[in-house]
């Protein structure tokens, strides 16, 4: 998708006269372990960057070659993450607006609107619209998921050298099948979500 296409929901806000959008999406909802990570992103109004795109159909290469182009160039950033502990406390739908908050929070310039990706809302203080598949509709919104997702990455990697044998440089906390067989071996780590391990060790 073309970075022209990209713009065309912000646009329609712009002509509207509404000047400063942010925004907002979330990497690690899925996940068996660590966080869930959030950013909210304000680009200058039109800026392309070549190859932007949602960034779960970019590869981790590309998404780490536009991450520091994104930083340099947006008008403001905040990427936040909420705990795995938070997550099994309120649930990872709030605990994700949590990070989103956080990040947006970050912001150095206050939005007159934040397009959140997905179809679920909450009162962040300020006007949302959200945008069901955002992140490949909505250039803010793109920025915003390579930024969550490579930092989460990251986050994930220094985890795996914290707690060896669970694969997390590999499937970043995801449900696979090795992580599952390293879950039946090892047991739960430090940094489980054991709400999302009920069923699971229910089952076992």
């Amino acid at each position: 998708m073309s970075q022209v296409d990209l713009w065309q929901i912000e646009r329609s806000y712009f002509e509207k006269g509404v000047q400063i959008i942010c925004g907002v999406d979330e990497a690690g909802r899925g996940p068996l372990a660590g966080p869930v990570c959030a950013a909210a992103v304000i680009l200058p109004e039109g800026l392309e960057i070549p190859g932007l795109n949602d960034s779960k159909k970019l590869t981790d290469k590309r998404r780490r070659e536009l991450a520091p182009i994104i930083q340099q160039q947006a008008l403001a950033y905040g990427i936040a993450f909420a705990s795995h502990e938070e997550i099994d406390a309120i649930n990872i739908l709030q605990a994700t607006f949590l990070a989103m908050e956080r990040a947006m929070g970050q912001l150095k310039i206050h939005p007159e609107l934040a397009l959140i990706d997905g179809n679920r809302q909450k009162d962040f203080g300020i006007n949302v619209e959200t945008v069901v598949k955002g992140d490949s509709r909505s250039a803010n919104i793109a920025a915003a998921s390579v930024l969550a997702k490579v930092t989460r990455d990251d986050y994930m990697e220094a985890m795996a050298l914290e707690y060896p044998g669970y694969g997390f440089e590999i499937h970043k906390g995801y449900g696979t099948k090795a992580h599952y067989d390293a879950l039946r071996q090892l047991g739960p780590s430090p940094i489980h979500r054991m709400t999302f391990l009920k069923k699971f060790y229910g089952q076992a």
